[in-house]
């Protein structure tokens, strides 16, 4: 058996990092465009590997792992509408990185066993839908100081625009498919103007795109925290929540264009 070979290795020895590293992470699915998030080639990759090593000793399934990944974001989102203080905000930074890492591991364990499958993809997907929606609709109502009203508006109605531009991209795909067309190639995101080309490129340095993503918010919540403790009130939270609501909603206009003037519906 290979050293790539995924399963049991010979005589049941376990595999090295080096052979799991090999199957779980291989070079031409990281390299994919938007494949892999900035802290995970960072870090979080190394630890996620770590932690892989030992899911595979055990019984559970990758799609397992999806489920208490989308069980462990929507709790986050639930601590941070309602445990008050700087603990609030603690708690849902430590369960975003759980979170967050088993996004990552449910897709090695599947890489390794060979698992990988069509409702594995979508259960991840709506897994995603859901968490990051819920987390700043969360982020809403701590701003509202856990009631029902303004803030709590602004934050529902910045997750479903977060829920949107992840909407848009996927409609991509079944557009395609819908029409009978392969799926769009890498190039195909390229823009036709040279000058929004570079603009895009420039917000992508930036991150601006994932701005309202789960592990980003949960970096930015750390500092509305400081905020909060400096203010002794929710003056961080709420400016949290106003660059939020207009980042997501300019992001579903700019998003929408760039796909229409792009080669992905060629």
């Amino acid at each position: 058996m290979s050293a790539t070979t995924p399963g049991p290795t010979a005589a049941g020895r376990r595999p090295t990092l080096d052979e799991l590293r090999a199957v779980t992470q291989p070079e031409s699915t990281m390299s994919r465009r938007n494949a892999e998030h900035w802290l995970a080639r960072l870090f979080l990759r190394k630890v996620s590997l770590r932690v892989t090593a030992l899911l595979i000793r055990t019984p559970v399934s990758a799609n397992a792992l999806t489920g208490w990944m989308i069980i462990v974001g929507l709790v986050g989102a639930l601590v941070l509408a309602l445990v008050g203080g700087w603990l609030g905000i603690v708690l849902t930074f430590v369960l975003v990185q759980v979170y967050f890492l088993l996004d990552l591991c449910d897709g090695e364990v599947a890489r390794w066993r060979r698992t990988t499958s069509i409702t594995g993809v979508y259960l991840d997907r709506v897994g995603h839908y859901v968490v990051e929606g819920a987390l700043l609709s969360g982020l809403g109502l701590r701003a509202g100081d856990g009631g029902f009203g303004g803030w709590s508006t602004i934050g529902v109605a910045t997750g479903l625009c977060a829920i949107l531009i992840k909407a848009e991209s996927d409609l991509v795909d079944v557009a395609r498919v819908r029409a009978g067309a392969p799926l769009p190639t890498e190039a195909s995101v390229e823009l036709r103007s040279n000058t929004l080309s570079g603009l895009r490129r420039a917000a992508q340095v930036l991150k601006i795109h994932q701005v309202t993503g789960a592990l980003e918010l949960s970096f930015i919540l750390l500092v509305a925290m400081v905020v909060d403790l400096a203010a002794g009130d929710l003056l961080g939270t709420r400016i949290t929540a106003v660059v939020m609501a207009v980042v997501a909603g300019t992001m579903v206009v700019v998003h929408l264009v760039s796909i229409l003037l792009s080669r992905r519906l060629d």
